[in-house]
């Protein structure tokens, strides 16, 4: 059903942008490869055409039917060398939504379609379903939004956010909730090393030494919209991790709105982990971004359980709700409404928003990271216009050095922004919020924040290996 809906989508593009012209003199002989036509979203894919005439220029348009079936598309132009051929891992893009040599931009380039509503991030929906990727070759350049020329070739293929043998268990243990990926079991004798490196052309994993049948344990969280996301956990299942996606609110019977939380509730899961017969111990790690970072964080600093923390784009203290864990309570940080800009296209501008972790009026929000006996590795894009999340991670790594501990690993992204997804995903420098409506400035250019994907995920899975190995 959703191959027929994405191909019916695919057609009725065609006839609104007037792809309907007669037949090209070169149509016959013309042909758009992609390789592998069904792969991982996660690992590079290559586009090559020939047939072309010598120096010939064509557009290069990718077009996706996402979970809510909504159009995304993303196009490029390219001059053919003197063979009449178009390689996009070596040629460079002359326009269109990005320039230069980009492997996978038609990729991380996917935006709205012009009969979509703006704003919108590409939301994978059903994990065990393929995102399918049309890809089209048009005689000429074309800009973005405007009807293209003759289609001269098409091919497809189909990006995949887990393997077919990875097990998606829905959660409901207690009152923990959310789905557990586990990977097949012929996964779980190899430590998948990886070899990334700071350039373009990323090796993949490699075989590594035996292992003893189990799967590290993976919490895995994102920020103040809440639901359940799961994407990123079960591209994590594939890379040999035992990977539990986990909402915190506005899911099921769990709060509908972000009220005060508590710890307990996260130790839980942890917990859960840790008694599944497939995780291996002692510990479990977390990954955050955004608000998930800062309960990541919390984790690693409170719960014997956490010995690893990833933090995306997160804060160095609480924020907006009040965090329990016995005892303990750690008020959040507020939002100053007035301190909010909004342009004259209507998006929302909160980067000076938040109170100042640093004003000392504030340091009972604070979380003490020094506690924290495990490791971080702090990811941040210095473009994030979300709010200041470089400035955070600098205030923990002081809070840790202050207090003698080097249990830290800080990438630091120039022209990143906010949301640091996964390697290839479409990057969103604006994106509407779920929950409030609007369009919230995450800052970041294209294509520094793609390569800010792309390398921090392969650094990302090498952490987690290496510190729940």
């Amino acid at each position: 059903m959703w191959r027929g809906a994405a191909t019916r989508a695919w057609g009725a593009c065609l006839e609104r942008f007037g792809l309907v012209f007669p037949k090209c003199n070169r149509r016959d002989l013309v042909t758009v490869s992609v390789n592998p036509a069904a792969g991982l979203a996660d690992q590079p894919a290559k586009i090559a055409v020939w047939g072309l005439a010598p120096l010939q220029e064509v557009t290069l348009r990718a077009l996706v039917v996402d979970g809510h079936e909504r159009l995304f598309d993303s196009c490029a132009h390219y001059q053919a060398d003197t063979q009449g051929k178009v390689d996009v891992c070596r040629d460079s893009s002359q326009g269109g939504d990005y320039t230069g040599v980009e492997p996978m931009g038609l990729f991380w380039s996917l935006s709205p379609a012009a009969m979509e509503k703006p704003y919108h991030r590409l939301d994978p929906g059903q994990v065990k379903t393929p995102m399918k990727v049309d890809v089209s070759v048009h005689q000429g350049y074309s800009p973005p939004a405007p009807s293209p020329g003759p289609v001269l070739a098409r091919a497809s293929m189909e990006r995949w956010f887990t393997l077919s043998e990875v097990r998606r268990i829905r959660l409901k243990e207690g009152v923990v909730r959310g789905s557990l990926f586990l990977p097949p079991d012929n996964l779980a004798p190899k430590a998948i090393k990886y070899n990334y490196k700071l350039k373009r052309n990323l090796k993949g994993p490699k075989e590594g030494v035996l292992r003893d049948g189990l799967f590290p344990g993976v919490i895995d969280m994102f920020g103040d919209e809440g639901g359940l996301v799961e994407f990123r956990s079960s591209l994590l299942a594939t890379h040999g991790f035992a990977a539990l996606s986990l909402p915190y609110f506005n899911f099921e019977d769990l709060p509908q709105v972000m009220e005060d939380f508590h710890l307990e509730y996260f130790q839980e899961a942890a917990r859960f982990l840790l008694r599944h017969p497939k995780v291996k111990g002692p510990g479990v790690g977390a990954v955050g971004t955004g608000k998930g970072a800062e309960l990541a964080c919390s984790m690693m600093t409170f719960l014997p359980e956490v010995v690893a923390a990833v933090c995306i784009s997160g804060c160095s203290s609480i924020t907006t709700s009040t965090l329990h864990y016995g005892k303990l309570t750690l008020p959040g940080l507020c939002f100053n409404m007035s301190k909010i800009r909004i342009s004259e296209d209507g998006v929302f501008d909160i980067y000076e928003a938040l109170d100042d972790p640093k004003d000392p009026a504030n340091s009972h929000c604070r979380i003490p990271i020094e506690k924290a006996e495990g490791h971080f590795l702090f990811v941040v894009g210095e473009d994030d216009c979300n709010w200041k999340s470089s400035l955070y991670a600098e205030i923990a790594i002081e809070c840790l050095r202050q207090n003698g501990k080097d249990n830290f690993t800080l990438l630091s992204y120039p022209g990143a922004g906010h949301q640091i997804n996964p390697a290839f995903f479409p990057v969103c420098p604006v994106a509407l919020d779920r929950v409030l409506g609007v369009p919230i400035l995450g800052g970041g250019n294209s294509s520094a924040h793609a390569y800010a994907q792309e390398h921090s995920w392969g650094k990302i899975l090498e952490f987690l290996h290496f510190h729940l190995r």
